[in-house]
């Protein structure tokens, strides 16, 4: 990485500009300390920003970042709405709640093509399962209620003829906390993401009933692309401050590319111990299950954003899709850039 001072020298010699962060040629960052919220940074949902940041790819683009983990996403999005977090690591859907209620969310580069999230029910609870009808006034386990957990395990329900009202929903989180509440029995079934849902469909303590971690499988359950884990702020945050956000594209962009390679010795020696959950063989088999669902460089698919708001419109009476305009529920200008400068 240049300093300024390397990179004054550089620029004076006219070399090494392939090297010199790209928003220093775009203007001065607007604010060099950001604070991002998340909703379970454990979780593989959320890698690429774990990544950019182990990585040095954040300082590298010239920002301070505070990264505030949350118990689901639901939580981090209140944070970003309530003032207290610039940017949010969260679900793309969650723009299209925002702005069904007049609150204006934009996602400017994308982390996850796919939500990554699978549903189970309990073998040790429900042995006798069949059908979706088997969970009316069961206990599902979420990663916090009205997070994108969330929103699948609804999604779900209700095309098996089950109301979200119909069930009882409880926070568990993505780590530890949501192995124990489903292997004790304090939940019936549980709507959660990797390694969790692998670790548990490989001991036998659920039976997978619907499953977004592949490509194929979020096609079959929502009938086309569906953006998943994104940054996203307000349009305002964004309008004051867009070298900022390219810096943070970069950032998120240069974290996608480098998965695109990575081995599993590599992703064992920059994630943290802890987001293994005590096993480090399960972890990389479920890493191996999810990568295809990680985005390749930023963008949003073109028709990802219907696909969202369709699903959500379908079980959400308080979203009117003709009343939500797409186009302003993201940007891909800042992950375009991004993606020319490290050829993602």
């Amino acid at each position: 990485m240049l300093n300024r001072r390397t990179f004054t020298t550089a620029a004076a010699l006219g070399a090494a500009a392939i090297a010199v962060p790209f928003v220093y040629a775009q203007g001065k960052l607007e604010k060099t300390k950001v604070s991002i919220a998340v909703g379970g940074k454990a979780a593989f949902y959320y890698l690429p920003l774990t990544i950019s940041e182990q990585l040095g790819y954040f300082k590298a683009e010239g920002l301070d970042v505070e990264i505030s983990d949350f118990a689901g996403g639901s939580r981090a999005l209140q944070a970003v709405v309530g003032g207290s977090a610039d940017v949010c690591s969260g679900a793309f859907e969650h723009t299209i709640n925002l702005q069904a209620k007049n609150q204006y969310f934009q996602c400017f580069v994308l982390q996850g093509r796919a939500p990554q999230i699978a549903v189970g029910v309990s073998t040790k609870n429900m042995p006798t399962y069949k059908s979706i009808a088997d969970l009316k006034g069961k206990k599902i386990g979420v990663s916090a209620p009205g997070s994108s957990t969330n929103m699948v395990a609804n999604l779900v329900l209700s095309r098996g003829g089950v109301k979200a009202s119909e069930v009882s929903y409880i926070g568990v989180g993505v780590a530890a906390g949501a192995l124990t509440a489903l292997r004790a029995g304090q939940i019936d079934a549980i709507s959660n993401t990797d390694p969790v849902m692998t670790m548990l469909e490989q001991k036998g303590d659920v039976k997978i009933i619907s499953d977004t971690r592949t490509l194929r499988g979020t096609q079959e359950v929502f009938g086309g692309p569906m953006p998943a884990a994104c940054l996203y702020a307000s349009s305002e945050f964004i309008q004051k401050n867009p070298n900022t956000c390219q810096a943070l594209a970069n950032a998120i962009v240069h974290g996608l590319k480098w998965l695109q390679t990575a081995g599993p010795g590599d992703i064992i020696k920059t994630v943290p111990e802890t987001y293994m959950l005590g096993d480090r063989a399960l972890y990389l088999a479920s890493f191996d299950k999810v990568r295809e669902a990680i985005a390749v460089d930023g963008l949003v698919p073109a028709e990802g954003p219907k696909t969202a708001l369709a699903a959500i419109g379908s079980f959400d009476n308080t979203v009117k899709p003709d009343k939500i305009d797409v186009d302003k529920l993201y940007t891909n200008e800042f992950a375009k850039r991004a993606k020319d400068r490290f050829k993602a």
